[in-house]
């Protein structure tokens, strides 16, 4: 008997540096022998074993340890049921462990823990809330990880009014000098936003602080993308004698995502490879985005093949780069090496895929990717199903991203804000108002982005009052501050209405600073209204905001060229050599038979371009002679049809 218990003993330790080491799966095969050695797990053996599957999200391996603990002796055990639950959270099957939880004949504050990160993980707000209740209702007590759960959850919900309830609420049961509840709320607040209030938790930490409240507070600010901060606080990180680790190198390098941002980022990547960070998958997937984001998809796909153990997000972050730069061909032939190399594309790719076919209009691609998405059982898909209303939407389809709309088994307030928007850049604002009205009577609450939306219909349409209407309901009804999207909606329907006057007294009173986006949307209503003096006052306001954009300089060219004032012209043409602007040449973008072909305004480098140019010129004279009817004949005879 005793040599038996000695022997459990000796196998639990081996589970135990198993998963403390984790390798998983070798902790699952000494399980596996120990029971074919005929030892049986004792309490201590079970929690190592749920860990194990919990750390491969295996259910049917999770499921195989649930009807061992059930035909132990041990099957009553609180902290082995508190880590059945946690196994069945961590394999994202929250239902299955709220059923363990139920029947627990008693609770301790970690069982409680568990399940109110496993509701907040899914972002089921109103279950943490619930929970929470019959918590405090049973007579347990919160610690510190139950505020950093009800912290989670409300940061799903992206609730900045609840995170700082929850706050308050650390505070007064004495848990806020936690450090790992504050690091919490320094993640939460940046979620929600409110960068002022994670900067303050930062601040507070004091000298306790760990790499965690670091490299929070850096991904904090590369949330907002303010990457010279990061920079900074990543400065004073090390100035403090702080090591930095893997995770701080993708803090900082997701602070990197624009252009101006390469030399940066290139830096971060020096650093990391004199750290050994490079060497770390998440820190060479996120330098892969980086350099696509940066406008270095050069570099991007370098580093992407020189990967030897790529995994779906690899192959995604390399496919998004392209996709988002609206080079489809190159992100569908790195779609389909994935496929041969084995590897199963996931709901991010397919999003990042539809994205691209929206962005360039690849109208026959973006059905393929549908009907691909359903093949492989993402049809009711929410994010799926949005992602492609606004696809359709933006390659001109209205009637299929209706049909989209129309099939979703469930709606949420995303699907209605892309449809309302979908409506209203395709020209169905009637239609965009009333999928609003129905929206709101179904008991959706708008939010600022779907007020956005039916304010361009009102724009596009010319709904003076109706916009009013909406603009002012955003306040009045929904609490909801109109941002400067929603300023320069209203500035340019005044505008376009003919009310400049109106439009520039609206914008000089505005609450917030206008941007160069406002101040563009009324330059373009001055040149729609001929108006001189007003553009002139407009455009000088540009070109103190933006002196070295080329946009607003083309706009008053043209306005002047418009109206016969040359020496406006030259004025302008002056004004931009001086300060060596340079316009960027116009492209088009032409799908023929799923490939895509660029044209850039006198780039005649096509390898087609002579008679491309050829037909050009035929229609051309074809269209200035009405009676002559055009024949197809001669197009087949250039070869190219």
């Amino acid at each position: 008997m005793a040599a038996a218990a000695y022997s459990v003993k000796l196998w639990n330790s081996r589970i135990r540096e198993a998963v403390n080491q984790n390798n998983a799966q070798k902790a699952l095969l000494f399980f596996r022998q120990m029971k074919q050695k005929g030892l049986e797990p004792n309490n201590l053996t079970f929690p190592f074993i749920a860990k194990a599957c919990a750390k491969i999200s295996n259910l049917k391996y999770s499921q195989i340890v649930h009807d061992h603990i059930l035909k132990s002796a041990f099957g009553s055990d609180v902290f082995i049921q508190t880590a059945m639950v946690d196994m069945y959270v961590k394999c994202d099957h929250v239902d299955y462990a709220y059923k363990v939880f139920e029947r627990m004949p008693q609770r301790d504050v970690a069982a409680w823990n568990v399940m109110l990160f496993g509701f907040s993980h899914l972002g089921f707000l109103e279950k943490v809330l619930c929970l929470f209740g019959w918590m405090r209702f049973d007579g347990i007590r919160p610690d510190s990880l139950t505020v950093v759960g009800l912290s989670l959850g409300a940061s799903s919900a992206k609730s900045l009014e609840l995170v700082k309830g929850v706050h308050s609420f650390g505070i007064q049961i004495g848990v806020a000098a936690n450090v790992t509840v504050a690091n919490t709320w320094i993640a939460v607040y940046s979620k929600c936003g409110d960068l002022a209030s994670a900067k303050k938790a930062f601040g507070e930490i004091g000298a306790v602080r760990t790499v965690v409240s670091w490299n929070s507070m850096i991904a904090g600010y590369a949330t907002f993308e303010h990457f010279t901060d990061a920079f900074d606080l990543y400065r004073r990180m090390l100035g403090d004698g702080i090591r930095p680790d893997a995770s701080s190198i993708v803090s900082l390098i997701s602070s990197c995502v624009r252009p101006e941002a390469l030399f940066q980022g290139m830096l971060i990547h020096s650093h990391s490879i004199q750290l050994g960070c490079d060497l770390s998958l998440p820190v060479t997937n996120t330098l892969v985005s980086m350099y696509s984001k940066c406008g270095d998809i050069n570099s991007a796909r370098l580093l992407f093949d020189c990967l030897s153990n790529r995994t779906c997000v690899s192959w995604t972050v390399m496919i998004s780069g392209y996709a988002e730069k609206g080079n489809m061909d190159d992100a569908m032939a790195l779609f389909h090496s994935m496929e041969k190399a084995g590897e199963t594309p996931d709901l991010v790719t397919l999003l990042s895929l539809i994205s691209g076919c929206g962005l360039t209009g690849s109208l026959e691609l973006g059905k393929w990717i549908h009907s691909y998405a359903k093949a492989k059982g993402f049809k009711d898909d929410v994010m799926v199903c949005n992602a492609l209303i606004d696809m359709y939407s933006k390659c001109g389809s209205i009637s299929e991203a209706r049909e989209v709309f129309r099939t979703m088994p469930e709606r949420t307030i995303v699907s209605w804000t892309t449809m309302i928007s979908g409506c209203a850049v395709n020209g169905e604002f009637g239609e965009a108002l009333d999928l609003f009205e129905q929206m709101r009577d179904l008991g959706f609450k708008p939010n600022h982005i779907t007020f956005l939306a039916v304010l361009q219909a009102c724009t596009h349409a010319g709904f003076l009052d109706k916009g009013w209407e909406f603009f002012n309901m955003m306040t009045r009804v929904y609490d909801i501050n109109p941002g400067l999207d929603h300023y320069s909606c209203m500035a340019d329907l005044l505008g376009r209405k003919g009310k400049l006057i109106e439009a520039l007294e609206f914008v000089l009173n505005m609450p917030i600073k206008p941007d160069a986006g406002i101040w563009s949307a009324l330059l373009s209503a001055c040149k729609v209204q001929h108006n001189v003096e007003i553009a002139t006052y407009v455009a000088d306001r540009l070109f103190q905001m933006e002196p070295h954009v080329a946009a607003p300089y083309v706009e008053m060219a043209n306005f002047y060229a418009s109206t016969g004032k040359w020496d406006g012209v030259a004025m302008i043409r002056l004004s931009m050599k001086r300060n060596k602007v340079s316009k960027s040449p116009g492209q088009s973008l032409v799908q023929v038979n799923g490939k895509t072909h660029i044209f850039t305004v006198e780039d005649r480098s096509h390898p087609k371009s002579v008679h491309v140019y050829s037909l050009l010129d035929y229609l051309a004279l074809q269209l200035k002679d009405d009676a002559c009817p055009l024949y197809l004949g001669d197009i087949a005879e250039m070869g190219l049809v």
